[in-house]
């Protein structure tokens, strides 16, 4: 083709969403950029007030507005993105990672600027936000997960000024937060100071640890000021027992609301726990609930229990459809490996981080694994043995991923022998080698008899 046969033509991005909207967050303003019915760019900058971030959804419901991007910006997007889907506005959050700043000098009206160019050509990818059940019971969680900490933060003060008043009873009962250690706290923050007197509170035979060597334990220094700083210890120890309690009432309403109907439109009944509620232990019947809205018991997979899957489930929920496979799964969870692929040479794998709670669940089953003796058990200690137990995580906790999104998605109970093959696929690999090891010293490898 001759050079005068060539045409100019402009190399444009096609407009995929013409009625968008981009919004730069911030704490106090919010800084938005849009395209009314007419086609024309619009800057408008709003107070973060509620009822200015009322007043700007109704001016983007004016201008036609259908999609709205916005940055994840700390918590400052949730109170905007709730109000915006209430006026039922298709909202995308993005993560800063996926796009860069243009250049010149970084300003608010520069940001939502680009951020709208980039939506409107469909260059933007949104991240997953959980339905509204689904919000709901992870802020539960997350507030009872921060009384839990509180309150284990209390206990080690309280095992501080036992130190103090050096008494060892701590040392010698296993669990000081059971029913005997703490009758034995209360009765020291009581005023009782005799050995004997506190010991009759509970019962000694369901201890370890002898009468003697108990005796020798609550003999300590009780100052006036070790025994009011106890008293009012274990005055905050129960306080957060009950707002423990109370959010776990607000969970148990949350998973009520989560329960399927039959085809009478009836919700299953759950039975009340029978089991002795042990320290963090849930006082509801949480596999029960589960169980029904899962519709199949995720508790046997090996290293998943039900605190753990109850974390899971409120971040990625039981509509596994968002996902079309179990590799998009483990990869939005930044559990599969990204490599880096250079000149067509793989040159290595990028390194993922996360704060995503339910990819910290998988990594913290997978890491209890290391002593199971089932198939991922044996996945765990081999990895380990070769390549270290920060990757071996990583590995299970995968292989947990995939298992969870294949059951859920397909109401599959877990099937153990599945996952022997890969333990016979081991075995063989490793016998080969032996094989050939010994083929080079002159040795031939026979099976033994019997």
């Amino acid at each position: 083709m001759s050079t005068n046969a060539k045409q100019k033509t402009d190399l444009q991005l096609a407009v995929i969403h013409p009625n968008s909207a981009a919004i730069d967050v911030g704490s106090m303003m919010m800084m938005v950029s849009y395209t009314d019915k007419e086609g024309k760019l619009c800057l408008l900058e709003v107070d973060a007030f509620t009822d200015n971030l009322h007043e700007l959804a109704k001016t983007l419901q004016a201008a036609g507005v259908i999609r709205v991007a916005m940055e994840a910006t700390g918590v400052y997007w949730m109170a905007l993105y709730e109000i915006l889907e209430r006026y039922e506005l298709k909202v995308i959050i993005v993560n800063p990672r996926h796009f860069k700043n243009v250049d010149a000098q970084k300003t608010d009206v520069k940001d939502c600027q680009w951020l709208h160019q980039l939506h409107a050509h469909g260059l933007l990818r949104a991240s997953y936000i959980a339905p509204e059940l689904s919000r709901e019971l992870r802020s539960y969680l997350h507030e009872r997960d921060i009384l839990q900490n509180q309150k284990s933060d209390v206990l080690n003060r309280i095992h501080r000024i036992l130190t103090q008043m050096n008494i060892k009873v701590q040392h010698l009962i296993n669990d000081i937060e059971g029913v005997s250690g703490m009758r034995l706290l209360h009765g020291i923050a009581n005023g009782k100071t005799n050995p004997e007197e506190l010991l009759s509170q509970i019962n000694i035979n369901r201890l370890k640890a002898g009468k003697e060597d108990l005796i020798k334990s609550l003999k300590g220094d009780f100052k006036k000021q070790y025994i009011s700083i106890l008293r009012n210890l274990l005055k905050s120890y129960s306080f957060f027992k009950d707002q423990m309690k109370s959010y776990e009432l607000l969970i148990e309403e949350v998973l009520q609301k989560m329960l399927p109907r039959d085809e009478h439109g009836n919700k299953p009944s759950i039975e009340a726990k029978k089991t002795y509620v042990r320290k963090n232990e849930y006082s509801i019947n949480l596999k029960q609930y589960l169980n029904h809205i899962a519709g199949i018991d995720l508790t046997k997979i090996d290293g998943l229990d039900e605190k753990t899957l109850i974390v899971i489930i409120a971040v990625v929920g039981i509509d596994m459809s968002k996902w079309p496979s179990a590799e998009h799964f483990v990869s939005w969870l930044n559990l599969s490996a990204r490599p880096k692929i250079t000149g067509g040479k793989l040159i290595g794998h990028q390194k993922r981080f996360t704060n995503n709670p339910a990819t910290q669940a998988f990594r913290m089953a997978a890491q209890a694994l290391w002593h199971n003796k089932g198939p991922l058990g044996q996945m765990y200690r081999r990895l380990a043995a070769k390549k270290g137990s920060k990757k071996a995580i990583k590995a299970v906790a995968r292989k947990l991923a995939v298992i969870f999104y294949n059951m859920v998605k397909n109401k599959t109970d877990f099937n153990p022998s599945k996952l022997s093959f890969d333990s016979e696929k081991q075995k063989a690999i490793k016998l080969k080698y032996l094989t050939s090891e010994a083929a080079k010293y002159g040795f031939i490898l026979q099976k033994q008899a019997g």
